[in-house]
């Protein structure tokens, strides 16, 4: 299947649609909750991919409250909910910055890299690079956590995940490029990552994570 040349997520009007549903995505807490499960108990800091409102690194501070943190997104409408969440916070960095384009070196190492449901929206190529990208930045011990919108293995499936989103085919989002899971964790090994696994998945939702080794 060609993927979809097009990502609307620089539209305010397109971020604003999912923020009014992103809540009421079924089964998300659950992900969310064995995401927290596979971060590293000693994190001290977290780089959050595609952060939207920063829901997903919010929690990751509620768990690690003493972390630093930096916010990744490009749609200015996720970075305003972001500065509104995060403004008043020394210990969160807010970052511009499209995923499609490599990860700034500035940036530093960090103990976990997390993301929620934004990196498909990056082409196959670029999702493998960025993949590299993360295992670079981790330190030793350190943890990729992935809650990601994955394809189904079958037209049939996918369209049964639309319809318990109550999203009619036509109506799915065009920026999606979505890849199996399979792909993507042998990506992860071939890289380097070690105890990589999908830890949790609910039809095409589903937590792929890995680890950088601890031995230096």
């Amino acid at each position: 299947m060609t993927e979809p040349a097009v990502n609307l997520w620089s539209s305010p009007t397109h971020a604003l649609e999912y923020l009014a549903h992103a809540d009421s995505i079924p089964h998300r807490t659950e992900g969310e909750a064995e995401l927290l499960d596979c971060l590293p108990r000693d994190t001290r800091r977290v780089l959050d991919l595609g952060s939207g409102d920063g829901r997903l690194l919010a929690l990751a501070r509620l768990a690690h409250p003493d972390a630093e943190a930096v916010a990744v997104d490009f749609s200015t409408t996720m970075l305003g909910r972001l500065r509104a969440r995060f403004g008043g916070d020394s210990r969160v960095r807010i970052l511009e910055h499209n995923l499609d384009r490599p990860l700034p070196h500035s940036l530093g190492t960090f103990d976990a890299v997390v993301s929620s449901f934004a990196i498909h929206h990056v082409s196959h190529e670029r999702k493998r690079a960025l993949y590299g990208e993360v295992f670079g930045l981790l330190e030793p011990g350190g943890a990729f956590c992935n809650l990601e919108h994955v394809a189904s293995p079958t037209p049939a499936l996918h369209h049964q995940f639309l319809a318990r989103l109550d999203v009619a085919p036509a109506d799915e989002d065009p920026s999606n490029k979505l890849l199996d899971v399979e792909t993507q964790l042998r990506w992860l090994r071939e890289i380097g990552f070690i105890d990589v696994d999908c830890h949790w998945k609910w039809r095409e939702l589903a937590l792929l994570a890995g680890m950088k080794s601890a031995a230096r």
